[in-house]
């Protein structure tokens, strides 16, 4: 067991600030053009909001619904090889269809995943993911992200950058998500993981030259043993690929049948409890 007791780390979590994974904390800037650079980008809004996504598709980006709840027009950014920020707007959005606007990510009763589509598609340089199976607890990981390395300083953000942490299992609230944690702390002491800005952003089976996606940075939350109130470095919820494959597929090949002129499909309006979930 990666965890003393499933108890103690469900009773944490019920009473803990888990907020929206909003960048890598405990991680390590990415510097190889053929990793997490080649298939992960920022995604922003013209309403300051952050947050990260996995590409799928020359022109489809896989990301959290709950990062596209503030409204107004959204951009993504990529690196080229040399790691210099290219932006192109999106032209279509769309969540899965459980999703529910206007509840917090971890009280989210439906799939915290959405598709976009970009108005053009992305440079030749980028790779597209995979879509990976299912982990099995114990697995290791690496999850890339444009969140904050500091979990009180916001000029630490757009930065990319990755981590390996290990898959603990399952965690149950209104819906299921993998929870991940940091490889030597285990989520007891502050360690590396998600926080804010890294929502949306890739899970990877292996290292940050792996294409194989197997899920999407949704929460995260402080580690068990803290003096401090901390909702980064402890636990990382991970919304699984495996389970939501078909809606992906499906979702993937409605949105390019898009024609490029067509108005954006934009997610339900939200409610005003959103306003918090992103960096601004």
């Amino acid at each position: 067991m990666i965890f003393r007791s499933t108890l103690a780390l469900s009773c944490f979590l019920a009473v803990s600030a888990a907020q929206p994974a909003l960048a890598v904390v405990g991680g390590v800037d990415s510097r190889d053009a053929l990793g997490a650079r080649a298939s992960t980008v920022r995604i922003e809004t013209s309403r300051g909001e952050l947050c990260s996504g996995a590409v799928i598709a020359p022109e489809i980006v896989l990301t959290a619904a709950h990062c596209l709840m503030g409204g107004g027009s959204i951009s993504i950014v990529s690196l080229d090889t040399r790691f210099r920020a290219r932006r192109q707007m999106v032209a279509a959005v769309l969540p899965h269809p459980s999703f529910v606007p206007g509840t917090t990510p971890r009280t989210q009763p439906g799939t915290d995943l959405a598709l976009l589509r970009l108005a053009q598609p992305l440079p030749e340089d980028i790779e597209p993911l995979t879509l990976g199976s299912g982990l099995w607890q114990g697995e290791t990981i690496t999850m890339a992200g444009y969140g904050l390395s500091a979990e009180n300083n916001k000029r630490t953000a757009r930065r990319l950058r990755e981590t390996q942490l290990v898959n603990a299992g399952n965690y149950t609230t209104q819906n299921t998500v993998k929870v991940a944690v940091d490889v030597e702390n285990r989520g007891e002491q502050p360690g590396a993981g998600a926080c804010r800005g890294d929502s949306g952003g890739p899970v990877l089976r292996g290292g940050a030259r792996s294409r194989d996606l197997v899920g999407i940075v949704s929460w995260s939350s402080g580690p068990l043993k803290t003096q401090t109130k901390r909702i980064c470095g402890g636990f990382t919820a991970i919304t699984p690929i495996s389970d939501y494959r078909s809606w992906i597929a499906e979702g993937t090949a409605r949105l390019r049948g898009l024609g490029s002129e067509a108005p954006p499909e934009q997610a339900a309006e939200p409610r005003a409890a959103f306003s918090w979930w992103f960096s601004r």
